[in-house]
């Protein structure tokens, strides 16, 4: 799967905002290593060099696409493009700060990858990460009821599919491998604009992986189908479409003597 970071950054404002409330809860002060997982096309990531300016930062995203977007909108900042399972597993510099927005939803299992971010933080550092929270709502289930139909699902079978945890979950994990939790979920109410308003928005994040999957016929009667259900279920009273969005924010202090579960 591919990203376009110039679709994705069409709802740039409404997708950083998030960011901007996870990074005000970070309560460090001078950290020296501070990595933005799944950075994205960088606009964020240089929030956090604003934030921290005498840090050494990095951006890292496992999309090639992203990351030359990243590279020239702000060269003056490191981007990595490495899968982040891999990035921590390396075993790098202890990282002071290590944030993580709405990316984890795309790793499988990543629960089981907590142990291993909390070991990358630097004992008294921080892990922070946000996720959405709202794939029981039709943007998400009306994708995955038309997926699942025929002539779709043959093809989309083994299609990646987003998902996430509460944020009660996440601070119990995390109490267990001794880090001080904060965690919290929000539900924002975007006003979008247009006649195909979700199916643009969804088009830009959860909706691509099934769109790649399928072939070129296949995928222009589905995108047609869903953007007509999409309409019905969320429609333009003349005032935009409101798209109710939930988020789930995580933000922890790693102990100084951590309590590391295999």
């Amino acid at each position: 799967m591919s990203w376009d970071p110039g679709r994705y950054l069409t709802y740039a404002d409404e997708r950083g905002r998030p960011f901007v409330e996870l990074l005000a809860r970070i309560d460090a002060d001078e950290p020296g290593v501070v990595v933005d997982l799944g950075c994205g096309p960088g606009n964020l990531t240089a929030l956090l060099a604003r934030r921290w300016p005498s840090a050494r930062l990095s951006g890292v995203d496992s999309s090639a696409e992203m990351i030359a977007r990243a590279r020239a909108d702000h060269p003056d900042l490191d981007f990595v493009v490495q899968d982040l399972r891999e990035y921590v597993a390396a075993g790098s510099d202890p990282v002071d700060v290590l944030i993580c927005n709405a990316t984890l939803q795309w790793v499988p299992g990543h629960l089981d990858l907590l142990p291993t971010l909390v070991r990358a933080v630097a004992p008294g550092g921080w892990l922070a990460f946000q996720v959405p929270g709202n794939f029981d709502q039709p943007s998400h289930t009306i994708r995955r009821a038309l997926a699942a139909e025929p002539p779709y699902a043959a093809q989309t079978v083994e299609a990646a599919s987003p998902d996430a945890h509460d944020a009660a979950t996440y601070l119990r994990a995390l109490g267990g491998l001794g880090c001080a939790v904060d965690a919290w979920e929000t539900t924002y109410l975007h006003v979008l604009h247009g006649e195909d308003a979700v199916f643009d928005w969804i088009s830009g994040t959860s909706l691509r992986p099934t769109l790649a999957a399928l072939d070129e016929e296949l995928r222009a009667s589905f995108s047609a189908e869903l953007r007509r259900r999409l309409r019905v279920a969320y429609p333009d009273d003349g005032g935009g479409v409101v798209l109710p969005f939930r988020r789930v924010f995580v933000v922890a202090r790693v102990s100084r003597r951590p309590i590391v579960q295999e």
